[in-house]
């Protein structure tokens, strides 16, 4: 390993923009179609097309990106933005699991994909507003 591989951005490691465009894209197809993620996709409009456009903004710049989510947004605030919904364990797994399975159909490189697992799934447990 180089020490350009260890300065590398999450957002270089998986493949820039076009990895960050099919994971989200594959997070909500699978929150449309799992039974098991009912309970998540309810809190969502009908029409997930506005709503996949943040979270790929949002991921590019969580991930060391281009600054697409904060020129526009501000500051993510997170928990202040989820905060009407009740978020637990049951809602944080759903979510995972359909990130989970996105994050194996897209991110190839599998050192990768668990680093970023490990750090989706701390964001999914910081975004727990009930027991």
């Amino acid at each position: 390993m180089t020490s350009t591989d260890v300065a590398s951005s999450m957002f270089e490691r998986i493949g820039g923009r076009a990895t960050i465009d099919a994971l989200v894209d594959r997070f909500y197809d699978r929150m449309d179609s799992l039974p098991e993620a009912k309970i998540v996709r309810a809190m969502h409009a009908a029409d997930l097309g506005l709503i996949r456009d943040v979270l790929k903004r949002y991921l590019t710049e969580w991930t060391g990106g281009p600054r697409l989510y904060t020129p526009e947004k501000g500051h993510p605030r997170l928990r202040q933005r989820h905060f009407g919904f009740a978020i637990g364990d049951a809602e944080r797994d759903a979510w995972m699991l359909c990130m989970r399975g996105a994050l194996e159909e897209t991110v190839a490189d599998a050192a990768a994909r668990q680093d970023l697992d490990k750090a989706l799934s701390g964001l999914a447990d910081w975004m727990r507003n009930r027991p």
